[in-house]
């Protein structure tokens, strides 16, 4: 599901924030302070409730080596219209766990990550290298990474059904402070998939009229590669009183003939010594795959075929609302102060060419299908 990647990405995100692996700013020359973190995140809409919690640890063991890890535990509960059309609600749980060391040398930060992903049908394993270069008196941070992922997938109440996948992925960004209250960074990602790539419960449907409802339903068929490519450029200008306004806009492509894209603005004000708010606004949207209908006209119409609705023509505007406190001296260890922050989102989801087939209209005329959600993330640091 969308939501699904979308919340998996934003927890991989937390994740790689906190442990300092993959975002790496331009004071590579130090390590970050040791630290705890606790994340808690809900999200709800479409039909779908996913909530969990996320811990993590880092401690420096030198002042060149620091060891990090985290683990991340989450519900879902699903009857979104995906669901529903050909299937019933189902639940289950995920547990994710990541180990990492990172190793300062000079102006050179390295970093090796080992991540396990593990549900009742998919497990999910992966390794990741990152390298991070301080250069141009500090002004300049260059950073490389790659990683490997090796996916084992099953389907629940078919013992003998289980497929692979591989995932290449190489990195490369530059951070760069352009003036005295601007910065920028621009990152691209090249990400090559092969084996089993499509969901073993999914289902597109046709025309057929040798029964009463006028619709069949048979498996999806997706290819068995997938090139992708990604740039994402960010900018953040620090105004005179120590607000921030920030800027994101990222395009994607692929071989499956998906091109998307996404523009987020938004500010950052403080409000007194202790609390800041954030307001951001993102768009996104995306063309279909080439193999990609809402209603084929009959059985096997062509070698692949897809109905996932992430695979469609769609857009979502995402408003969001967060405000950062720093707690006291007083209940912070060390020179830094420890903070918490609670965000929300609300997400308004517009699909193009994907009908609603619950709804009434007839087959292939039913209107086509939207949803909001609303997803709130409560997060606590503590450094020591």
């Amino acid at each position: 599901m969308v939501v699904t990647k979308w919340l998996n990405n934003s927890v991989k995100l937390f994740a790689a924030i906190c442990l300092g692996l993959t975002t790496l700013m331009a004071q590579a020359a130090v390590l970050d302070p040791d630290r705890a973190d606790v994340l808690y995140h809900s999200y709800e809409g479409g039909g779908m409730t996913i909530d969990g919690a996320s811990v993590m640890l880092r401690k420096k063991a030198s002042e060149s080596v620091a060891i990090t890890a985290y683990y991340y535990l989450d519900s879902i509960s699903s009857a979104s219209v995906d669901v529903i059309s050909t299937a019933s609600p189902y639940s289950e749980k995920r547990h994710e766990g990541q180990i990492g060391i990172e190793y300062l040398h000079d102006k050179t930060l390295m970093s090796l990550n080992l991540r396990q992903s593990n549900e009742d049908d998919y497990l999910a394993q992966s390794f990741s290298i990152n390298v991070s270069q301080d250069t141009f008196g500090d002004l300049t941070n260059l950073n490389l990474g790659l990683s490997y992922g090796d996916n084992e997938i099953k389907r629940n109440g078919d013992d003998i059904f289980e497929e692979q996948s591989e995932q290449y992925r190489i990195r490369a960004g530059i951070n760069q402070i352009l003036t005295r209250n601007l910065t920028a960074s621009l990152n691209v990602e090249a990400i090559a998939d092969s084996g089993y790539l499509n969901n073993p419960y999914r289902t597109v449907r046709y025309v057929d009229n040798s029964v009463p409802s006028g619709v069949g339903y048979q498996a999806e068929v997706y290819p068995e590669t997938r090139n992708s490519f990604a740039a994402k450029l960010s900018a953040s200008y620090f105004l005179p009183y120590r607000a921030a306004l920030f800027f994101h806009y990222r395009h994607f492509n692929d071989s499956w003939e998906i091109t998307a894209s996404d523009v987020e603005v938004g500010y950052r004000h403080p409000i007194g010594d202790s609390l800041e708010l954030e307001l951001k606004v993102r768009y996104y949207q995306q063309t279909q795959a080439e193999f990609y209908s809402d209603l084929f006209p009959y059985r096997d119409a062509q070698n692949y075929m897809a109905r996932d609705k992430e695979l469609s023509d769609f857009s979502d505007i995402t408003y969001g609302l967060g405000i950062t406190y720093q707690l006291p001296a007083s209940v912070s260890f060390g020179d830094t102060r420890s903070e918490a922050s609670l965000q929300w989102d609300y997400i308004d989801f517009q699909y193009n060419n994907f009908r609603n087939p619950n709804a009434e209209g007839g087959v292939g005329n039913e209107p086509f299908y939207g949803f909001s959600a609303n997803v709130v993330r409560a997060f606590v640091s503590v450094y020591f």
